[in-house]
């Protein structure tokens, strides 16, 4: 790790960014450059189109270059806890992209752009600790997703969306302002302002026999119950089998949650904290 800082952060030099690279252990070129101050993205690395894996989270970049796209091999994207405000359009050229976390930044809906539909790679995908309340609608291409965190973000309603994606069934939309939450492709279940638990979406293909039959039991439940403030002729109409399902539990999954994620303190106290990285050989 470089030591010396000047007013712009730590400069990377593409010297220093090739000694950096390690070999995971399924044989790939991981380049780990967190938590060093970096304020600005290093132009250099653009020259590394051969890196399958990026780490450049804890640091203080606050734009990606609009040739972020050149990383024509990149396959893991991890940029946790910048000052990130934007993505660039030209995010959608990382085609085979499968893992990209972005949580811990200072995004906004509107610097979302509509050209994250594109990234049809992509497997698990963390917004967590933003400022979003919604999603771009074309991000309803996003087939291949299993796995999306959402947490801490001013989201009042589940995106739409998100019931049309077959393969995803994690997510997570804790700490959010939610008034309703994503209960069956038909509808929306009135949920607590602030959920206890992980949000899963489950399809019905996925379940066991029993849990099917729970499931269905519980929406019965629901609607019996009137559903809080909506009619019950409303309610009356819900069929508990739909495509999807909602199940809430104390759990986490890795893939969803950053390091920092459940922590209290703020983003500065988690960038100067010691990381001990292990060197493949």
């Amino acid at each position: 790790m470089p030591k010396g800082k000047g007013a712009k952060g730590t400069k990377v030099t593409l010297k220093i960014a090739k000694k950096a690279i390690r070999m995971t252990p399924d044989g790939r070129r991981r380049l780990t450059l967190s938590n060093m101050g970096i304020t600005i993205f290093p132009k250099c690395l653009l020259k590394l189109t051969n890196v399958d894996e990026l780490d450049l989270s804890r640091n203080l970049i606050q734009k990606l270059p609009d040739n972020i796209g050149n990383f024509s091999s990149l396959r893991w994207l991890d940029l946790h806890s910048n000052k990130l405000e934007s993505v660039p359009e030209t995010i959608s050229n990382l085609v085979g992209l499968t893992h990209l976390n972005v949580s811990n930044n200072r995004l906004t809906s509107a610097g979302l752009p509509s050209t994250m539909g594109l990234l049809t790679s992509l497997k698990s995908l963390n917004l967590g600790m933003n400022q979003l309340d919604t999603l771009p609608t074309t991000m309803a291409a996003l087939g291949n997703l299993q796995e999306i965190g959402l947490f801490d973000n001013l989201f009042i309603n589940l995106p739409e969306f998100l019931s049309g994606l077959r393969n995803l069934t994690k997510v997570n939309m804790k700490r959010n302002p939610l008034s309703y939450a994503q209960g069956d492709a038909e509808g929306m279940l009135k949920k607590k302002s602030e959920p206890e638990g992980d949000v899963y979406l489950v399809h019905e293909s996925s379940l066991c026999r029993t849990c099917l039959k729970r499931c269905k039991e519980q929406g019965e439940n629901f609607t019996r119950g009137g559903g809080g403030g909506r009619g019950g002729g409303e309610g009356g109409e819900r069929r508990g089998g739909g495509d999807m399902f909602e199940e809430k539990r104390i759990r986490t999954y890795a893939g969803l949650i950053a390091p920092n994620s459940v922590a209290t303190v703020n983003q500065d106290a988690w960038r100067i904290r010691k990381v001990e990285h292990k060197t493949i050989k």
